[in-house]
Order: C-alpha cells, then structure tokens, then sequence
C-alpha cells in the first residue's frame, strides 16, 4: 500500500450498543463494498478499504442504546458504488441484514433527480447512503447522476 494522501481518513470509529447486530448489518455491507476484516477483539471489530479503516465498538462508556443521527454528531457515512444496478442490489439485499429503506417514496432519488442513491437505516439508528458513481454517459455538472429514462 502507498503512503496515504495527507488529510485523508485514517479510521471512524463507531459506538454500538450491540456488536453483533453491527456486526450483522455494518459488517455485512462493508465486506460487500469491498472492505475486508481488519481488526477482532473481544468488544469490537474493524474492516479496511486502503489506507482507512471503520471500528464498531461496544464501549463499556456508552451512554444510550441507540444512535440518534438527528442530534450532534455522525448523521450518515456515505459510501461510493459502482453503478446503479450496484445499488439496487445491495438495497434488496440489505433487508437480510438488519437494514430498512428509508425515504421509500422517493427512492433511488430521494437526494434529487440527478442523484441515484439509496438510504438505508439500520436497528441502532445508524444511516448509510449508498451512492452511484455515474457513467461519463450519465454525468451532468460535477459528475451527479443523471437516471436516463427506460
């Protein structure tokens, strides 16, 4: 691996209040994003994508029992993937793994019509954007998603 970029994400470490459930449902979806298992220990895992790794933790010093992405602090981590198929895919198959879809009657669309991204929640109240990359054919201004009609 080369030198990380300055400036770039060393790690995330995210407090759960279950580490099995993390595991079942953020596990899963980063091992699915191409993320492989970095770290084990008694109260928490991690999983690597380059020179950056997440945590999920189970902290004796955890205050409450659920995330709440309303309140100051994490409100979603958004991850890049390969195409739309890409990310219904991974929608459908979320469900297996402790994940709802938030925002049902806008999806893929509920960022805009120019972005196609799914959000999902899990049990802990954790949020994921699950963002596709856009084709040349399909990039407007900044590279957003442009869905073409079917």
């Amino acid at each position: 691996m080369s030198r990380p970029a300055r400036g770039t994400l060393h790690h995330i470490e995210l407090w759960v209040p279950d580490l099995d459930r993390a595991i079942t449902s953020l596990g899963w979806l980063l091992e699915a994003l191409g993320h492989t298992p970095y770290q084990h220990w008694a109260d928490g895992r991690s999983w690597r994508l380059g020179p950056t790794y997440l945590v999920v933790e189970r902290s004796p010093a955890l205050t409450a029992d659920r995330h709440d992405r309303c309140r100051p602090g994490l409100n979603h981590l958004a991850f890049h993937v390969e195409d739309a198929v890409a990310v219904d895919r991974l929608t459908a198959e979320s469900t297996r793994h402790g994940w709802r879809l938030m925002f049902p009657d806008r999806h893929p669309h509920a960022g805009g019509p120019r972005h196609y991204a799914a959000y999902l929640e899990n049990d802990d109240g954790f949020e994921i954007e699950l963002v596709a990359l856009p084709s040349p054919q399909q990039s407007g201004e900044e590279g957003e998603f442009i869905r073409t009609p079917e």
